[in-house]
């Protein structure tokens, strides 16, 4: 597409393969999306693309990734609150049009598999080393095992008998993160063979860390669950075997009549000043393109 599309603390990149999200520093832009930073996102890690009116006459475009696409999204497991959504691009709602436009964009395209759920991660984690303070303890990945330090004043005794842990990847299947927004807020390990034993409180488990006030924050240990579970898949029996085939680099050929659909939309945009000459011009060569 070799576009850009500007909101509110985020901007989304345009290019043939893939949706590069950007995130501003400010102090209205949630601390997640600023230590994230940007994402990459291709176009095969999405499922749909949404518009919805927002607040205070705004209106929200918002990418849906596939199921098991995001290990950011799969450790967070639907309970990232809606301003911290990385896949959220707010704009003010004269832009409709446009955002319209660019959904249209997008759902075209998405590939074949977009109903499905992902077989493997096609999304980047934030790369290790990554650490973060729990309550409890302090929890470091260095890329190949985590590592809980425990702390005297907040530990359990049963932890503290226990000592400082040690888990490397090819030992874990899995991880559980529960927010620190929330009551129990934890991250707990789940070790391979261990999977259905039914597990205790996470405050006297040496598997898990406890989140507290101030400990264990969203944009602090999220991304480190993320990162952990990026690595913890990547190190499952059969994930080379399980990781889809690379997608074609050339797309098929789009009807002729969905071509000039869409110049025609670029011409009211255009008409209605959401384009520049340059845009519009530029914008139109591509999609002549395609036939």
């Amino acid at each position: 597409m070799g576009d850009v599309l500007a909101g509110f603390q985020t901007v989304w990149e345009f290019d043939t393969n893939s949706v590069l999200i950007r995130f501003e520093r400010g102090i209205r832009t949630p601390k997640l999306l600023q230590a994230l930073g940007e994402r990459r996102v291709p176009y095969e890690a999405l499922a749909a693309v949404e518009l919805t009116p927002g607040r205070r006459g705004t209106v929200a475009l918002r990418a849906v990734p596939r199921p098991g696409s995001d290990p950011l999204m799969e450790a967070a497991d639907g309970q990232l609150k809606e301003g911290s959504d990385p896949y959220r691009l707010v704009l003010p709602a004269e832009r409709e049009p446009l955002a319209r436009f660019y959904a249209d964009e997008i759902r075209s395209a998405l590939g074949p598999d977009a109903g499905a759920p992902a077989e493997a991660h096609l999304v980047a984690a934030p790369a290790p080393p990554l650490s973060f303070k729990a309550y409890d303890g302090k929890a470091s990945f260095d890329g190949k095992a985590v590592t809980f330090r425990w702390f005297r004043t907040g530990a359990s005794s049963v932890k503290w008998k226990a000592g400082d842990q040690r888990f490397r990847v090819d030992e874990l299947s899995g991880l559980q993160w529960r927010s620190p927004e929330v009551v129990d807020g934890h991250l707990r390990l789940l070790e391979r063979g261990a999977e259905d034993a039914e597990p205790g409180a996470a405050d006297q488990d040496p598997a898990a860390v406890v989140f507290g006030m101030g400990y264990g924050l969203v944009h602090e240990s999220l991304p480190f669950a993320a990162c952990l579970l990026e690595a913890i898949r990547a190190g499952a029996p059969g994930a080379a075997d399980a990781a889809p085939a690379p997608r074609a680099a050339a797309a098929a050929r789009r009807d002729p009549a969905d071509i000039a659909d869409r110049i025609r939309h670029l011409g009211d945009l255009h008409t209605a000043g959401l384009l520049t000459d340059e845009e519009f011009s530029a914008k139109k060569a591509e999609l002549l393109a395609e036939l």
